[in-house]
C-alpha cells in the first residue's frame, strides 16, 4: 500500500461505515472483456531437540501418505480442538515468543525463543484446517518450560532493523506433524497469559497439489513489535521507519498471530473442509527454491501479500506460464519489491524494503534490484503483468457490485446484474488500468464503484485464460478472505459485512479452488 497508510490495514481496519445497500437489480450482460497492453541454521548451545527437552504429552500425529502429499480428508477427520484459541493475552510481554524458521519440513527442527517473567510456560502446537468446525488440531504440547524475562528490543544501525536479540529457550522436534499452517501457543502455567507464534510447516512437493502461499514478508512489514515497521517508527512518521524488518521478534498483535488470523485462517479453513490437495509453503520458500511449484495445479494468493522478493514474482510467473492457476484473494497483491538477507539467527530472516529512498540502499548500489515498488523506476515492473490488475489505493468501504453473473465462478450464488454485497470492497482495492501491461484479456465479474479521497473510481474483479491454459481470478479487494468468516449480521469483526455477503463469497471461492485444484482451468473454462 502507500507509504504512510500502513498503520490501518496493520490494525485491520475495524472501521465499517454505512454503505449504499443492494444495487439495483437489471438484465444479465455480456462478459466485459477490457484488453490491457502488451503483453536450516545449527543448533545453539544448550537449546537440544524437544524429545530430550519437552516431550511431555505429544498427541498422535497422522503421517503424511506415501508420496509425500498431504491427506487433507484424513487430517481433517481426525478430532479438533475447539479450545485453541489465546483468551488470556494478559498485560504486554507477559508472554512472547518466536521462531528461529519461518518454516520447515515435516521433521525438521527449531529454535523457540520465548521472553515472560512466569516461572514457566508451555508450548501447544495447533495445526490449523477445517476438524468438523474447531479449525484446530493438537499435534504436540511440551512439558513445562522454565520462563525467563529476556532483553528489551534493539534497534540496529541505519536501517532501524528492530530485534529481540535473544537467547533460544528450546527446540522443538517436528517429527509426525503434518505439513499446514501452525500456531503455536504460548501458555503460562500461571494462567496469567497466553501467546501465539506462527509456524509454516512446508510441503516437500506440490505437484498435482493447490499452493496456499503464507505472506510471512508482509506479516512483518506491518509488525510494530519494538515500536518500528516499515512505514512508522519511534516518532510515529515516516522518517523514523525501518528500513529492514526482522523476523527476529515477536508480532505486535494482540494474539501474537500477525495477520495470519485474519488474512488466511478463513481460506485455510474453506480450502480444508473442502478436502482438496493442498500443499503449504510462505513467500520466503517460493522465493528460496526455484522448483518448488513445478507441477501445481495452483497457487492461491492470501488477502493481503503486498511484499514479494523478485524471486518469488519470477517463480510464480513460471509455473503460471506453465500452466500453473493463479488465484490473488485480496487487493495490493505483489506492490512492494523486497531482498531477504541473513539475521543473527539464520537465513532470509531480514525483509529489506527501502521504498522511495532506494538510492540510499547499499545492496542497489552493489548493482543489486531496487527495494521500492514493482510498478517504480529504475525498474518498472508493474503488477498487472503477474495478474491483470493494479493496486488503485486507501481506504476505501464500499458495496462489491456483479457485473457478470453468467460467469462460471458466480454458479450457485443467485447474484443478478448490479446484485451489491456491503462493504465487500475495502480496505484496499485494485482496478484494471488498460493503459497497463497485462497477460491476457481479463472478463471483468464485479464493477464496484468507489469514492476516495473524494475522487470517484472503481474497484473490480476479474478473469483471464492465458495461452498456457492457466487461470487467473484476482478479487480485487482486501477483505474477500475476511468475508469468509461472515456467517451472521453485519458486524463489526466483519466490518458490517453480513451472513448474505458471506455466503456469496464463500460460494464464489469454491468454484475457483474446486475449478483450480484440477489442473489448466483455461481448458476447461475458456472466456465466452
Amino acid at each position: 500500500m502507500d507509504g504512510g497508510t500502513g498503520e490501518a490495514v496493520g490494525a485491520r481496519d475495524e472501521r465499517a461505515p454505512g454503505g449504499p445497500g443492494a444495487g439495483s437489480r437489471g438484465p444479465d450482460r455480456r462478459r466485459v472483456l477490457v484488453v490491457a497492453a502488451g503483453l536450516a541454521g545449527a543448533w545453539p548451545a544448550g537449546a537440544g531437540p524437544a524429545a530430550a527437552q519437552a516431550r511431555g504429552g505429544r498427541t498422535a500425529a497422522r503421517a503424511a501418505p506415501a508420496g509425500g502429499g498431504l491427506d487433507v480428508p484424513a487430517e481433517n477427520s481426525l478430532p479438533g480442538d475447539p479450545g485453541w484459541r489465546v483468551v488470556r493475552p494478559g498485560a504486554p510481554h507477559a508472554v512472547e515468543g518466536f521462531a528461529s524458521r519461518t518454516s520447515v519440513l515435516p521433521g525438521e527442527p527449531f529454535d523457540l525463543y520465548v521472553s515472560t517473567p512466569s516461572a514457566s510456560y508451555t508450548v501447544s502446537a495447533y495445526r490449523m484446517g477445517w476438524y468438523g468446525g474447531a479449525r484446530a488440531r493438537l499435534v504436540w504440547r511440551s512439558a513445562p518450560v522454565p520462563g525467563a524475562r529476556q532483553t528489551a528490543a534493539v534497534a540496529e544501525g541505519p536501517t532501524r532493523t528492530v530485534r529481540a536479540d535473544w537467547r533460544p529457550s528450546m527446540g522443538v522436534d517436528t517429527t509426525g506433524w503434518p505439513e499446514g499452517c501452525y500456531l503455536l501457543r504460548l501458555d503460562t502455567t500461571d494462567g496469567r497469559a497466553q501467546r501465539f507464534v506462527p509456524l509454516t510447516v512446508r510441503s516437500r512437493t506440490t505437484a498435482g497439489r493447490l499452493v496456499v502461499v503464507n505472506a510471512v514478508a508482509t506479516w512483518q512489514a506491518y509488525n510494530r513489535w519494538g515500536g518500528a515497521d516499515l512505514y512508522r517508527g519511534g516518532t510515529g512518521k515516516k522518517d523514523s521507519r525501518s528500513l529492514a524488518v526482522s523476523f527476529d521478534r515477536p508480532y505486535a498483535a494482540r494474539n501474537g498471530a500477525g495477520q495470519f488470523a485474519f488474512f488466511e485462517a478463513p481460506l485455510v479453513a474453506l480450502a480444508e473442509r473442502m478436502g482438496l490437495p493442498l500443499a503449504y509453503a510462505t513467500g520466503v520458500d517460493l522465493a528460496r527454491e526455484a522448483g518448488l511449484l513445478l507441477g501445481a495445479t495452483g497457487i492461491v494468493s492470501p488477502g493481503h501479500d503486498e511484499y514479494w522478493s523478485p524471486q518469488q514474482r519470477r517463480h510464480v510467473m513460471r509455473a503460471r506460464d506453465r500452466g500453473s492457476n493463479l488465484a490473488v484473494l485480496g487487493a495490493n497483491c505483489c506492490y512492494r519489491r523486497v531482498r531477504f538477507e541473513p539475521s543473527p539467527v539464520g537465513p532470509d530472516r531480514t525483509v529489506v524494503c527501502f521504498k522511495e529512498d532506494y538510492e540510499a540502499d547499499p545492496g542497489y548500489r552493489a548493482g543489486l534490484p531496487p527495494t521500492n515498488d514493482f510498478r517504480r523506476a529504475p525498474l518498472p515492473q508493474p503488477e498487472s503483468e503477474l495478474y491483470g490488475m493494479m493496486y488503485d489505493g486507501y481506504p476505501v468501504d464500499a458495496p462489491y457490485v456483479v457485473a457478470d453473473p453468467s460467469h462460471w465462478l458466480l454458479k450457485g450464488t443467485g447474484a443478478r446484474y448490479g446484485d451489491a454485497f456491503a462493504h465487500l470492497v475495502g480496505v484496499e482495492y485494485d482496478r484494471v488500468d488498460p493503459a497497463r501491461p497485462a497477460p491476457a484479456p481479463v472478463e471483468v465479474i464485479a464493477r464496484s464503484p468507489v469514492v476516495r479521497n473524494g475522487r470517484r473510481t472503481r474497484a473490480e474483479s476479474v478473469y483471464m485464460t492465458l495461452p498456457s491454459g492457466a487461470g487467473v481470478f484476482a478479487t480485487g479487494t482486501m477483505r474477500w478472505v475476511e468475508a469468509l468468516d461472515a456467517t451472521g449480521g453485519a458486524g463489526k469483526a466483519n466490518h458490517g459485512m453480513d451472513g448474505r455477503t458471506g455466503a456469496f463469497a464463500r460460494t464464489v471461492t469454491e468454484n475457483l479452488l474446486r475449478v483450480f485444484s484440477r489442473g489448466p482451468a483455461g481448458l476447461t473454462h475458456r472466456p465466452a
